[in-house]
This record gives C-alpha cells, sequence and structure tokens, in this order.
C-alpha cells in the first residue's frame, strides 16, 4: 500500500506541475493559431523558422550563412545545427497529423522543452531530498521571464539552453556530492550541448564554474569520477566543430554597423536597473530575502552538504550583474535562483 500510494502522489505531481507548466506556456494560444495558420512571437524566430525548412527540404544541410537576410550582403549568424535539427525531427513526428508540420513544430517546440525541463528538476529535486523542492518547481512554472523564453510560438536557441544549463548546472551541483560518474558525465554532455547550441552564455557560464572549481578544489576537477564527463565534454565539442565548421563570433564584443543597427531593435540587449520593479516581477519578493539566506545558509548551516554550493551562489550574483548589463541573461539568472531557491529556505525548519 505505501509504494501504491507512492505512485498515485507522484503521478499527481507530474500532472500537476505539467498542466501548470503548459498553462502558463500556452496562454497567447489565440495570438499564435490564427485562422488556421501559425504566428511566431519574435521576428528572429521566422529566421529560425527559415533554417528549419532549408533543412527539412535538404536534409544534412548545414546553414552557416543568411543569404535571406540582410540583402544583399547576408549575415553570419550565432545559431547552430542542434535547434535546426530538433526543429526538423519534431517536423518529422508531426507530419502525419499536419500539413503545416514545421510550423507546428517551431510553435510547440519551447513549451515542450520547459516541460522536459519540469520533468528534470521535479525528478533531480526529488534526487536531492529538498524540503522546499516545490517553491522551486512553483517559480520555474509561474515566473513570467522563464514563461516568455519558452512560450507557445517561440521557437529560439534561448528554450534550448534553458534546458541544458538548468541540466548542466543540476548535474555539476550532483557531481559535487556523489561520486558517482554519471553525474560527472551528464555534466559534461550537458555543458558541451549548451556551448554548441550557444556559444556566448553557454561558455560563461561554464568559466566561472570552472575557475570556482580551480579556487576550491583544482584537483577534483580532473578526478577520476570526473574523467568520463571530460571525455564526453571533449568528443561533443569536437563533433560540434567537424559539423559547424566555423569559428563563433562574438558580434558583441566587436559589434559592426549591421549588429549595432538589429541591436537597438531587440529589447533582451536593454539594461536592466537593480532598481527596476521588474525584478520582482521575474522572481517575486523572495528575491529581496535571499542575500539573507545566503548568509544563514553560511554561517547557520553546521552540515556543509545542506549548504548552496559555492558555484551556486558565484552563478547567481554574476547572472544578476550581467542582466543589469543585458536583460537576455535574466533566462538564466531566473533559473539558477530557482535551482538554489530549496536550499537557500533549508535552514528554516517547519
Amino acid at each position: 500500500m505505501p509504494r501504491l500510494r507512492r505512485f498515485i502522489l507522484n503521478v499527481f505531481e507530474v500532472a500537476f506541475l505539467s498542466a501548470l507548466i503548459l498553462a502558463t506556456r500556452w496562454a497567447n494560444y489565440q495570438d499564435v493559431f490564427v485562422a488556421g495558420n501559425v504566428y511566431f512571437t519574435d521576428a528572429d524566430c521566422y529566421a529560425r523558422m527559415t533554417r528549419a525548412a532549408m533543412c527539412m527540404e535538404h536534409p544534412g544541410l548545414i546553414v552557416r550563412h543568411h543569404d535571406f537576410e540582410n540583402f544583399p550582403h547576408g549575415t553570419t549568424p550565432h545559431t547552430t545545427a542542434p535547434l535546426d535539427y530538433l526543429l526538423v525531427a519534431l517536423a518529422v513526428a508531426l507530419k502525419p497529423f499536419t500539413a503545416h508540420a514545421v510550423d507546428l513544430a517551431g510553435a510547440v517546440v519551447s513549451p515542450l522543452l520547459a516541460l522536459i525541463g519540469g520533468w528534470f528538476l521535479w525528478w533531480w529535486s526529488r534526487q536531492m531530498n529538498f524540503r522546499y523542492r516545490w517553491v522551486m518547481l512553483l517559480l520555474y512554472s509561474i515566473s513570467p521571464i522563464l514563461v516568455h523564453g519558452t512560450e507557445l510560438g517561440r521557437p529560439d536557441h534561448q528554450s534550448v539552453l534553458m534546458l541544458l544549463l538548468t541540466i548542466a548546472i543540476c548535474a555539476e551541483w550532483s557531481a559535487r556530492s556523489n561520486t558517482a560518474p554519471r553525474w560527472g558525465t551528464i555534466s559534461g554532455i550537458a555543458w558541451a550541448l549548451a556551448i554548441w547550441v550557444s556559444v556566448y552564455e553557454s561558455l560563461v557560464l561554464f568559466l566561472i564554474v570552472l575557475a570556482v572549481s580551480v579556487v576550491q578544489d583544482r584537483k577534483r576537477i580532473f578526478a577520476k569520477y570526473r574523467r568520463s564527463g571530460w571525455i564526453w565534454f571533449a568528443l561533443v565539442i569536437a563533433t560540434a566543430f567537424s559539423i559547424e565548421r566555423r569559428i563563433p563570433s562574438f558580434a558583441i564584443f566587436r559589434p559592426s554597423g549591421v549588429f549595432k543597427n538589429w541591436a537597438h531593435t531587440i529589447g533582451e540587449l536593454a539594461h536592466v536597473s537593480a532598481a527596476n520593479p521588474i525584478w520582482f516581477t521575474w522572481a517575486g519578493y523572495m528575491l529581496a530575502v535571499a542575500p539573507l539566506l545566503i548568509w544563514f545558509g553560511f554561517w547557520r548551516t553546521e552540515d556543509k552538504s545542506e549548504r548552496v554550493p559555492v558555484f551556486i551562489i558565484v552563478l547567481f550574483v554574476a547572472t544578476y550583474c550581467l542582466t543589469i548589463w543585458q536583460a537576455r541573461w535574466a533566462y538564466f539568472f531566473l533559473s539558477i535562483f530557482a535551482i538554489a531557491l530549496p536550499a537557500l529556505l533549508q535552514p528554516i525548519k517547519s
């Protein structure tokens, strides 16, 4: 009976979490599905879908230059093959049910990735035995900025990144408290795939984690139980270079005239003042007491296994500062805050 009761409770939890994630991500369905057509929420999404349509027509194609943008010169995009072929795979699966498989795949891909992310966090938080894990799951489900990043009709690399970086950070946390090789392997694969999808955000976060590891305990980085993770990391990165055959461009650090004109139209590149109340819209008022919770965690928690890892705190502070610089970092700031919340609340005993 206890096993059956636990199974029923698990099914209810997953169903409730899934319904909440999909309800928030599909709230804009009337703007996306109009008169039998699919309309995407951002202008950039149409470039993503053009790439996917090209790959659907020519399987194996790797799009390295956009001739269909910025005529007559075109543009060299930062987007890569994983999102293209994720959309193609989903379109193939949907083809028996609709004549507009590619468009429908583009519409639903981000909510599906958000759903997978929610399932992973549900499973991982159970493995970690977090007392307040539902605080994390609820914030992940309803935070407006996380919803925006994975909403219906927004096929963008950021939704893929949010999933991969969530898995990478959680696996990194588990690898520091559990010497089983599987966590190092999951971490290595997730980090490498994230870097392949988009070098900019993922490489910055990866280097921050690596720097903290070097300062804390450099021997642990290449410990025996982490070797499989590094091998998989190298294999995925090598595969990415062999497929893409180009060096990623960091246009944001060397902006051209075209990039500057484009950047002025993108709200995600705007600054977010530290005094802007939108922070509380994104994260709730729990954000205001986060510094106090961090202090309690480090100085009032005797059991080190219950403390938030230092690399999580460093990522939290770093992404907060980066969000002040560019709003696009808010997706990752909120993801990290949600992941950290159960451990931050751990000193509060009921």
